[in-house]
């Protein structure tokens, strides 16, 4: 029997959508994943096979093979695990068929406890404009995941919660839309600084006009002090320009569960020995790198003639 699972995977900044297909069949056993996996992907072979069975289920004893579609792009990170775990259960009957409308992703632990994965932001954006009403992501992602409008979230906790929902044991509650709560961070303050008029009349107009400067002075003269208190005159984000940034964060792993919303202009200041890559992004698995980091902020290269020559 075969069943197909809805997900979403990560392609750079961007989300698309993933078909888990799951085929039993007879033959000796084996479990096999397709589909342009990484060796994270690989591995959830022995993460779903622990977590079916200490989440109190049996694990079918067939040939198991799992494509990941579309196989021409390269799948990577652990956020099939929970689409490939439902995906064998339901071939195996042991669960019913899958809503066609909803969308699974999370990392099992071998418990069946679901461990929270990074870029879930920009996946429930790509659901949301998918049509996917219904969207289930580890309970530590579920705050930021309600951030896109248009999908109902639902967090997590274990496989057998999820299960107990499916099956209608016991029905999920959707996740609460987290709401931005004014918080006082205290951050640099342009107003702290005294004198200096003409540098701060030229900060004023780059900020402004989202021009770039260039300071120059010798040690001790407040350059970097300066720069520092840049983000305080900059106007607050507005709602997309926020979603922007906290997509590049979330891809990056540096959201906090508490407050998932990057609401706060971001302030990077790399050190002048930082490598290209990590100053421009990239690598085999893109990831953004400071550059991308500083979307919609300020990005301070203090020392820049310290800088490589190729960065």
């Amino acid at each position: 029997m075969m069943v197909t699972v809805r997900s979403l995977g990560l392609t750079g900044i961007s989300g698309y959508e993933v078909s888990v297909e799951c085929f039993l069949s007879g033959g000796l056993p084996g479990f096999d994943v397709v589909g342009l996996p990484d060796a994270a992907v690989k591995e959830s072979r022995e993460r779903v096979r622990a977590a079916v069975k200490n989440c109190g289920a049996k694990f079918p004893v067939s040939r198991i093979t799992v494509n990941l579609a579309p196989a021409r792009l390269r799948k990577e990170g652990t956020v099939y695990d929970l689409p490939i775990l439902l995906g064998i259960m339901a071939a195996a009957e042991e669960l019913k068929p899958l809503p066609a409308d909803a969308a699974f992703l999370g990392e099992l632990s071998l418990s069946g406890a679901l461990r929270p994965v990074t870029g879930v932001l920009p996946m429930a954006l790509t659901a949301a404009r998918l049509g996917i009403k219904a969207l289930f992501v580890p309970a530590a992602n579920a705050a930021e995941a309600t951030l896109a409008e248009g999908v109902t979230v639902y967090g997590v906790e274990t496989v057998g919660q999820l299960m107990a929902h499916l099956t209608g044991q016991q029905v999920m509650q959707p996740a609460p839309r987290w709401m931005p709560v004014r918080q006082d961070r205290p951050m640099p303050d342009f107003a702290d600084v005294m004198g200096q008029e003409n540098v701060k009349r030229g900060l004023e107009i780059a900020a402004a006009g989202g021009h770039n400067v260039l300071l120059v002075g010798s040690p001790g003269a407040g350059k970097s002090m300066l720069a520092r208190r840049i983000p305080s005159i900059l106007p607050d984000m507005t709602r997309e320009e926020a979603l922007q940034t906290t997509e590049i964060y979330s891809v990056a792993g540096m959201t906090d569960p508490a407050h998932p919303l990057v609401d706060v202009r971001p302030f990077r200041s790399p050190h002048h020995t930082a490598s290209t890559v990590s100053l421009a992004g990239g690598g085999g698995v893109p990831r953004p790198g400071e550059i991308s980091l500083a979307h919609n902020g300020v990005l301070f290269l203090d020392e820049l003639p310290e800088f490589d020559k190729s960065t």
